[in-house]
C-alpha cells in the first residue's frame, strides 16, 4: 500500500504543473504504482480473487486514461509510457 509520502513523491515526479494533483499523467502513475503492489501481493496471496477484481477494474481505468491522453496529446503519452516502462 501506498504512504503519504509515496503519493506525494509520485504526484510530484509526475506533475505538469506546481499545483497539478490530478492530470492523466499523475492519476496514470499512481494507478500503475497500485496495479504493482496488487501483482506482488498475488504471488503470496494466491486465491485472493477479491482483490483480483480490483486489480482488473484498476488495468482497465488505467487503459482507458491512457487512450485519452494518447487522443490528447501523442507526445505526453508516448512520454509517459517511456517513464513507467508500460510497453516495450
Amino acid at each position: 500500500m501506498q504512504t503519504k509520502e509515496e503519493k506525494e513523491k509520485i504526484i510530484k515526479d509526475n506533475k505538469i504543473h506546481p499545483k497539478d494533483t490530478g492530470s492523466p499523467e499523475v492519476q496514470i502513475a499512481l494507478i500503475t504504482e497500485r496495479i504493482n503492489y496488487l501483482t506482488g501481493h498475488f504471488s503470496t496471496h494466491k486465491k485472493d480473487f477479491h482483490s483480483r477484481t480490483g486489480l482488473m477494474k484498476l488495468v482497465g481505468q488505467r487503459k482507458r486514461l491512457l487512450e485519452y491522453l494518447k487522443q490528447q496529446d501523442v507526445k505526453r503519452y508516448e512520454i509517459l509510457i517511456k517513464k513507467l516502462k508500460l510497453r516495450k
